[in-house]
Parts: structure tokens; C-alpha cells; sequence
């Protein structure tokens, strides 16, 4: 994808940069030539982003004729002539009260130059509002109310409204911007579209995939036509370089993880997991009702609040399972054994969540993983307990954690019965990259859950497929965004 900035400035600072194309914005607007180019990222440094300025209208051309602009309209609109800005998350709040804890005014001002500002001290705090406004050039208030810090007004800065003492740092930001899209860019060779793959390095042993598993989608992506790159969340501010979002790490509604991927849907990228299927994935309250629904197979399941939490020995009797709605990796999942000790977890539960999920307790020594892509199942896994524990992942003092082993068998191997009963769970979510769990009881086969993000590790998934598994996702991907660029309405 070939950077163009447009932009009325003529001081020559960004013409010397190698590998950005300078064009003026009526240029831009009035010769069909740019109509017809194909590939390219529009950074629109205009004097003005106002209604039906010139900087409004290469914008929203630049998305009409299928250009990638920064900023893009919506962010044209959430920022200028606003007062108030839109809802920002709770780690961005915290960040800022961490961030301008030592200043002793009651007001502050914050330029954010290509994600930087001059202050090196604030480059954290630059770095996440790019990521949440994607523009070049920005301008933040922030005031203190209450010993709270709170941004009050956000805004693109026009390119004549940077002061002049300010522009050689400018100038450096961009050079040092655009020589890192430079150095991505000499790797693209003549691959068609562009992947983000979404990682956490910090989530070490709970990361839905290895690093030997990244590697494998990065070079499985290129054998199909696809440049793909590890993002983590700091380079959030680069998602619209990209025509597609693979999230490789845990997801949650409440998090960043599902905030990218409301956001990139929104800007026209495919994504897995996609913000519908992370709702309703990690949501167990929501999966217990349309899998009743469905009329699928699953532990006798009951949803409860205090009123009628007395009724669960009744209907389901003891022991048995209890879990928060967003629990994930056995985390929020426990066991009661006895009415004592029901009500006392129970109680813990209930200052988390008005609901919980209370489920008839299987013992098995293992549980079925079919893993569903694009409607149809394509590995098949079993999941074993844990040495001496009912659970998969047991964690111990200072969370510890310890897992069974896992083994995976080719698909047509796996009972046709708990592959048909998971297929047709994750086909309730949607048509994305699902992980179902299914235990088996008595020859009959229970759906316990279907989880978004499943795990893909190397050794374990794709240890009948091998490459191919990482092959098929990304054929996927392919498919996916080739009928977005055509206009076909996917999913």
C-alpha cells in the first residue's frame, strides 16, 4: 500500500521524505488519475477539517474510491467542532490520571504528533490517544475536577495550526512514521492485501497461540497472497494500513481486544473474531439460552440470581459446576460440593455478576475440542483434565498454573456425533473461527460451551494438519476479503 500525503503545505519538510507521494488537495479532489490508483493510504494533512472544507472532502472521496484515509470521516466527525469527547476506556482513564498525576495546574494542553509528543514523559499517554483517534495531528485539554483528571476536548490539528517551533519534530515524527511503514512495505514483494495479527506477548501460557504458531500464520498468509504482521496493542493506531484483523489474543467485552474489532469492522476490515461473536462467546448466560433454544444437548443448565438461587439443589442437584458469564480458561469456574459450600461461593459470585451459570457436574477424563471454521469443522482435539483435578487448567498458589495434556486426531477419526452437535452450536455464533467443548457421557454427546479465540498452538491443533491448518484460515481470510473488495456483504 503506497503512502500519499495530501496536504496545501509547501515548506518541503515532507517532500524529502523517501516513499510518500505529496499531492495537493484539489489536485487530489479534481484529477481523475487519482480516481483510477489502486493501493494506496491517504494521510490528509489539511489547513482544515471542518464541514465541506477541503480536508473534509479528500477524506470522504478517499473512502469513496476505496483509498485508506487518516483521518476518515468518522474520526473527522467524533473530533472536529466537539466540545466533549466520545467515552474513552478505562485504561486510557487510568493512563491519563497516572500520566498527569504530578502536574499542579488545573488545566493541560497536549499536542500529539504522529503518536508522539515533545515531552518524552507523555510518549505512553501520545501513543494510546493515536490508537483511539487515529489522525497525524492532534490536540487534547485535559482539566482537573476533584483531584480527576478529565479530557474535556479533542481535536485534528490543521496543518497551519502547529506551531512553528514545533515543526522540525514534526517533520521527525513523520520521517520516523513513514520509514517504519517503509521497511513494512519492502516486505510486501507483490502480496494483494494485508493481515494484522492482534498478539499479546505478556499473555505467555494462557495466549490462544505460541510464537511457534504465529510464525506459522505469517508465513501460511504469504503462500496465499497475503502480507500478514504481529501488531500488538500499542500499534492499534496502524489497523486501517490493513485489510483484514486476525485477534490472536484472549478476548473479553470489556476490553481493548473487543473495542479493535468494533472499530475495525466498522472501518471495512474483515475480522475474526468479529465484536458479534466475542459477545456472544464469552457470555455464558447468552450461550446457555440459545443453545435451550437450539434444543442442543448440554449439562442440565440453570441461570440464577439471589431469588432463586435457592433452587439449585432442587433442579440440579449437587455437586455442580458454577460459573461467572465472562469466565474463560477454567477462570470464574468452581465446584460446590455441599449446600455450605454453594451458598458461600454463590454469595462471592454474586459481587461480580447479578447472574450466574450453574451446570450439572460430569466428571470425564477429557473433553472433545472441535474446532469450526467458515461453518465446518477442521481439527479435533482432546482436552484432558489436569493431574488430579476436574478441570483442564488447574492454578495453584500465586497462580500457578498446570494443564492436561492434549492430543489431536484427524476430524473423520473424532465421533461423528460430537462434531455434528459442535458444528451445529457454532453455527448459532456465527460463521467466524469457533472452538467447541463437548462432553461425553453414557455414548451421548454435551455441548458445554462455544468459545471465539480458540487455542492454536503449535504441536497441539495442528498436529495432524500442521501447516495446512494455518493454511486454511488464512484461505479463509482470502476468500473473506476478496468478496468485501467485490462489495458482497459477508456473514
Amino acid at each position: 500500500m503506497s503512502d500519499v500525503v495530501v496536504t496545501e503545505s509547501q515548506s518541503g519538510w515532507i517532500e524529502s521524505i523517501d516513499g510518500v507521494e505529496v499531492v495537493d488537495p484539489r489536485e487530489y479532489l479534481t484529477n481523475p488519475m487519482w480516481n483510477r490508483r489502486r493501493g494506496i493510504k491517504i494521510y490528509n494533512l489539511a489547513n482544515s477539517y471542518r464541514y465541506q472544507s477541503l480536508g473534509y472532502y479528500v477524506s470522504l472521496l478517499a473512502e469513496a474510491r476505496g483509498h485508506r484515509p487518516m483521518p476518515n470521516i468518522t474520526g473527522i466527525q467524533d473530533l472536529v467542532g466537539s466540545t466533549d469527547v466520545r467515552l474513552i476506556s478505562s485504561e486510557l482513564d487510568e493512563l491519563i490520571q497516572q500520566s498527569l498525576a504530578p502536574l499542579t495546574g488545573e488545566t493541560f494542553e497536549l499536542s500529539v504528533y504522529f503518536g508522539r509528543n515533545l515531552a518524552k514523559r507523555y510518549d505512553r499517554l501520545s501513543r494510546e490517544l493515536f490508537n483511539t483517534f487515529p489522525c497525524p495531528l492532534l490536540r487534547f485539554n485535559f482539566a482537573r475536577r476533584k483531584d480527576k483528571w478529565r479530557l474535556k476536548r479533542g481535536g485534528i490539528i490543521g496543518a497551519k495550526s502547529i506551531p512553528k517551533a514545533h515543526w522540525p519534530f514534526v517533520a521527525e515524527q513523520a520521517e520516523r512514521h513513514f520509514a517504519g511503514r517503509g521497511a513494512a512495505k519492502s516486505k510486501k514483494n507483490t502480496l494483494r492485501y494485508d493481515l494484522a495479527i492482534l498478539h499479546n506477548p505478556l499473555e505467555k501460557e494462557l495466549a490462544p497461540s505460541d510464537e511457534k504458531a504465529l510464525h506459522k500464520m505469517l508465513k501460511a498468509a504469504s503462500a496465499v497472497g497475503i502480507h500478514a504482521e504481529l501488531l500488538t496493542h500499542e500499534d492499534a493506531g496502524r489497523l486501517m494500513e490493513f485489510d483484514a484483523l486476525f485477534i490472536r489474543e484472549t478476548t473479553a467485552v470489556n476490553h481493548y481486544t473487543y473495542r479493535l474489532a468494533r472499530w475495525a469492522e466498522r472501518e471495512g476490515l474483515v475480522v475474526i473474531d468479529d465484536p458479534q461473536s466475542i459477545i456472544r462467546c464469552t457470555n455464558k448466560v447468552y450461550l446457555a439460552e440459545i443453545l435451550e433454544k437450539a434444543k442442543i444437548d448440554t449439562p442440565k443448565t440453570f441461570v440464577i440470581h439471589r431469588a432463586n438461587a435457592d433452587k439449585i439443589v432442587s433442579e440440579i442437584g449437587l455437586p455442580c459446576v458454577l460459573k461467572r458469564p465472562d469466565s474463560a480458561f477454567s477462570k470464574g469456574v468452581t465446584k460446590a460440593e455441599t449446600e455450605a459450600e454453594l451458598a458461600e461461593k454463590l454469595e462471592e459470585m454474586f459481587t461480580h455478576s447479578e447472574l450466574v451459570i450453574a451446570q450439572r457436574f460430569m466428571k470425564t477424563d477429557f473433553d472433545w475440542r472441535i474446532g469450526v471454521l467458515d461453518g465446518r469443522a477442521f481439527f479435533a482435539s482432546k482436552y484432558h483434565m489436569a493431574r488430579g483435578h476436574w478441570q483442564i487448567a488447574k492454578y495453584g498458589e500465586e497462580g500457578k498454573q498446570t494443564f492436561g495434556r492434549a492430543e489431536t486426531l484427524p476430524v473423520e477419526l473424532a465421533p461423528r456425533k460430537a462434531v455434528n452437535i459442535a458444528v451445529k452450536a457454532a453455527n448459532l455464533i456465527g460463521d467466524g473461527l469457533y472452538g467447541v467443548d463437548v462432553k461425553e457421557s453414557d455414548g451421548k454427546f454435551y455441548v458445554i460451551e462455544v468459545n471465539d479465540n480458540p487455542n492454536l498452538d503449535s504441536g497441539v491443533e495442528d498436529s495432524v494438519l500442521r501447516e495446512d491448518l494455518y493454511r486454511r484460515i488464512m484461505e479463509s481470510f482470502l476468500r473473506r476479503i476478496e468478496r468485501k473488495k467485490s462489495g458482497e456483504v459477508i456473514g
